[in-house]
């Protein structure tokens, strides 16, 4: 028997096939269209994408394994936060997704902070409204597009639009519902308070349970369009960096994840919970049950990397340019890269934030520009993990997952500008592999989730920091942390 985990991210869809073991068996990833970006700040995606995605995903990981939709014993979802999907009373999509990077909803948030008070919506959610939150994408709808928002019936979290379309459910989970800033982390339940104050339908939620309870059944027609069996049991599974962490072991304290995807996340468990006042990283519920964890997001990371490469470099790989940035030294000869090209979170919470290279010289070359990036976002990850020890969290080592983690070159500077033990895992699959065994302890073959971790997960590669590189980083890390003031007053 098998168990499936499915992750809809940003750029595709992700099913992954493990046994009782958590050893994967198949892996198989479908595309999406490319995000719709209007206009500036604007990110958009069709949710009809993600389900046809999610069948070709399903099929594909079923013929590369071997297997028919009868050995799946399980299935858990995971996905990309904070996206806004709407139905209408007969369940249709009524416009396209604004997803998690989308950042035009600032006088929302004025508007929910100047209505509720920002102290009230700290107490009520545990951390402040954002603009890639899923509330102000709802309440820009409502201001922008009344047409729209009068037909919403259902508000729904892009993995559990899948859940929708595979059960006829309409189910979230802890975690992903933790991002949406209508849900109560500290009680683990939805915030009515906050949907109350702004005059929302309490209707409009889907159902929440903890992210290893059954939420639904693959249903017939569900069955047909995928290859699975009709009945297949679907839990809750978690939001992508929650199921990520899972799939990392990040579930007992002192282990660290740092995720380099699209966005990068550095992210800890907590047994209590507890949040930052400022608000300058994110404290959610956990993928496990009765526990929490704290996180904060560079958001444009990996991303960083993928514009350089899309409109400077079109005609080499991630490879090729992690390469070449290794023979640029150490500071990059003084330039630094502010990764702030779809905004930022952590620390700055600054949605018209604007990235760009500072120290420019005629000596710099095009290694320079390259280290520089990297350099730079792995600063931005060093503010995360600064933030999350002075909450107390111990942190041992780092483990290091997602795309840019890939690149043993980027990991050593991780190890270096955190001065951590950086590892890495024999399984990098991320959130699809969290999904996956979430569902082994959602069907009874584990008794939690912390005892599938431990069954499954083992460290395969470590780096170590250099004390020279560390402390000639920490200088560079604080240069780096007086950029940013010295540059917004002048709206950079």
């Amino acid at each position: 028997m098998y168990w499936l985990g499915i992750d809809v991210g940003t750029g595709g869809t992700r099913a992954l096939l493990v046994d009782r073991q958590g050893k994967v068996k198949a892996g198989f990833t479908a595309p999406h269209e490319d995000m719709r970006m209007e206009r500036p700040l604007w990110a958009e995606q069709r949710p009809e994408n993600w389900w046809d995605a999610a069948q070709q995903a399903i099929r594909g990981v079923l013929a590369q394994a071997g297997v028919s939709g009868k050995d799946v014993r399980g299935i858990g979802l995971s996905g990309q936060m904070h996206g806004l999907v709407m139905l209408d009373e007969r369940d249709q999509v009524i416009r396209p997704a604004l997803i998690w990077c989308d950042q035009r909803s600032q006088a929302q948030v004025d508007y929910v902070n100047a209505k509720l008070g920002r102290e009230n919506v700290l107490k009520w959610t545990a951390n402040p409204v954002l603009t890639g939150f899923t509330l102000p994408k709802l309440l820009w709808v409502r201001d922008n597009e009344p047409p729209n928002f009068e037909r919403v019936r259902k508000i729904l979290l892009p993995k559990d639009y899948v859940r929708f379309r595979l059960t006829g459910e309409y189910a979230t989970e802890v975690s992903d519902a933790s991002g949406t800033s209508l849900f109560d982390v500290v009680n683990r339940r939805w915030s009515y308070e906050m949907v109350d104050g702004l005059g929302l339908d309490r209707g409009i939620l889907p159902s929440v349970a903890e992210s290893d309870v059954v939420s639904g059944c693959v249903t017939t027609a569900a069955a047909e369009a995928t290859g699975l069996a009709p009945n297949t049991p679907v839990v809750g599974g978690g939001g992508d960096q929650a199921s990520s962490a899972v799939g990392n072991g990040i579930v007992e304290p002192g282990i660290v994840s740092c995720t380099l995807g699209t966005s990068g996340v550095v992210f800890a468990h907590m047994e209590k919970v507890a949040y930052d006042q400022a608000g300058r990283v994110h404290t959610f519920c956990h993928a496990v049950r009765g526990k929490w964890h704290v996180m904060g997001v560079t958001q444009g990371a990996g991303l960083s990397l993928q514009w350089f490469r899309n409109q400077l470099a079109p005609d080499k790989n991630y490879d090729q340019l992690t390469a070449e940035a290794a023979t640029a030294p150490p500071g990059s000869q003084g330039l630094y890269w502010l990764p702030y090209l779809m905004g930022e979170r952590t620390p700055h919470l600054d949605a018209s934030a604007r990235g760009g290279w500072i120290g420019l010289t005629n000596k710099n070359t095009r290694a320079d520009l390259i280290r520089a990036l990297l350099e730079g976002v792995s600063y931005s990850q060093k503010d995360c993990l600064d933030i999350i020890e002075e909450l107390g969290v111990t942190v041992t080592s780092v483990r290091a997952s997602g795309g840019g983690a890939k690149s043993a070159f980027w990991r050593q500077m991780l190890a270096d500008v955190f001065n951590k033990r950086v590892v890495v895992l024999e399984t990098q699959e991320g959130s699809a592999y969290g999904a996956a065994l979430l569902a082994l302890v959602g069907t009874g073959e584990y008794a939690s989730v912390q005892e599938v971790c431990r069954a499954a997960i083992r460290e395969v590669d470590c780096a170590n920091p250099d004390p020279a590189r560390a402390e000639l980083y920490a200088r560079g890390h604080k240069v780096y942390q007086s950029l940013y003031p010295a540059l917004k007053p002048l709206g950079l």
